[in-house]
């Protein structure tokens, strides 16, 4: 059986392949950015990825509603790799000739980045197979609905799109490191995230007799600035949880205690565990500091995402991919992110490992995500797909990798 490395004859059809197909891909992604879609709305994005597919001699196959997932090679499964095709409810406010078409919706986390990345990966997988065929399977997953929590993986994982598949791997755009290099780091990357509501209700009345009626802004300040120190206390600082309120609502006057209010956040935490006994810890604190006020409390915890916990074998294989295609100093260790991101549905059913795909023009501007103005180095398509095909060939003709 043929081998694999990065002077094999694999690895030299790979990137003789990507030549032939990088300005198209360059023309798929502005495409896609042209005309972005929301969460499980992603039926021209859908509908795109599956007519390339074929054109490429594959079987892609729709998933439910909208997203695809695809398999490369021949023989038994070795690997996974998910691209997240939805794009977010935000104004684009850049002057690019391939700006959004769709008013207030744009690609501004990367997703068509990732979704050009990975439909690079199948096309150059089918060449290469087309060749000589492939000792091993690769399923490539277009995912959609990843900005909805708690996430559109878990439609993914109950249509059994898992079932069978040793590792997956997945990458993120980050404006934070230059075009050309990747993060990595083992444990957790991203954050657990939970949206967490209190609506506190009384009797209301006057502010100058509140003894008389319950002080509901009062209750709803002390909720505010306790309910997350007492996370602070009771839970290992190095799990990082952190309880953030971004919106409280009460009154209408100045001189009257209102009858209603309430308020609104985030819950964030880096460690499962801890996660799990935050949201009881949460529940107890809320309700004993409301308690001495004598208001009614209703609490709803809204379950998003686990932490994505990179394992060890998988960041591995990422870093060992970068440094065969980039070079050895391709690679950067990232910060954890206390945002979400719900490919840890994923790695909770299967080993696996994301990776930070450097978006910055070097000398350039940071274009932060989730903001109208994110403009990414295209570049990082090219780089993406040679590191993700290494991982990809690496697992296909390894067995034990």
């Amino acid at each position: 059986m043929e081998t694999y490395s990065t002077q094999s004859p694999p690895a030299s059809r790979a990137r003789a392949s990507l030549d032939t197909l990088l300005d198209e891909l360059t023309g798929i992604r502005r495409d896609i950015h042209r005309h972005p879609e929301l969460s499980f709305k992603e039926h021209r994005t859908t509908d795109l990825l599956v007519a390339r597919l074929r054109e490429a001699g594959l079987v892609p196959q729709r998933l439910e509603g909208t997203g695809v997932v695809v398999d490369v090679g021949q023989g038994p499964l070795r690997l996974g790799l998910r691209a997240d095709i939805d794009a977010l409810p935000i104004v684009e406010e850049t002057d690019l000739p391939y700006a959004s078409a769709s008013t207030g919706v744009t690609h501004a986390c990367g997703h068509d980045i990732h979704t050009t990345v990975m439909l690079g990966v199948a096309l150059v997988l089918a060449d290469l197979d087309r060749e000589q065929p492939l000792p091993g399977t690769v399923r490539i997953i277009f995912q959609p609905a990843e900005e909805m929590m708690p996430g559109g993986a878990l439609d993914v994982i109950a249509q059994g799109v898992l079932t069978g598949l040793p590792r997956i791997l997945a990458l993120h755009c980050d404006p934070r490191i230059d075009v050309g290099l990747v993060g990595t780091r083992i444990g957790a990357i991203t954050s657990a995230s939970d949206t967490i509501r209190v609506e506190l209700s009384g009797r209301g009345g006057h502010t100058s007799r509140p003894h008389l009626t319950e002080d509901l802004v009062f209750a709803l300040a002390s909720i505010a600035v306790n309910v997350p120190a007492v996370l602070s206390r009771r839970i290992d600082v190095r799990s990082a949880v952190s309880l953030v309120w971004g919106q409280i609502h009460a009154g209408s006057a100045p001189n009257a205690i209102p009858a209603h209010g309430y308020m609104s956040g985030t819950l964030r935490c880096l460690d499962a565990d801890a996660w799990t006994s935050a949201g009881e810890l949460l529940d107890r604190a809320v309700r004993e500091v409301a308690a001495p006020f004598g208001v009614d409390v209703k609490l709803e915890h809204t379950r998003g995402v686990p932490p994505v916990v990179n394992q060890e074998a998988e960041t591995g294989l990422l870093e060992a991919a970068a440094r065969a295609e980039l070079g050895p100093g391709a690679i950067v260790l990232t910060p954890q992110s206390m945002g979400g991101e719900d490919f840890a549905w994923m790695t909770q059913a299967v080993p696996g490992a994301m990776m930070r795909l450097g978006t910055r023009t070097p000398g350039g501007e940071t274009y932060d995500l989730h903001r109208g103005d994110y403009r990414p180095d295209e570049r990082a398509i090219g780089y993406g797909i040679r590191v993700m095909t290494a991982a990809a060939l690496q697992t296909v003709f390894d067995a034990d990798r």
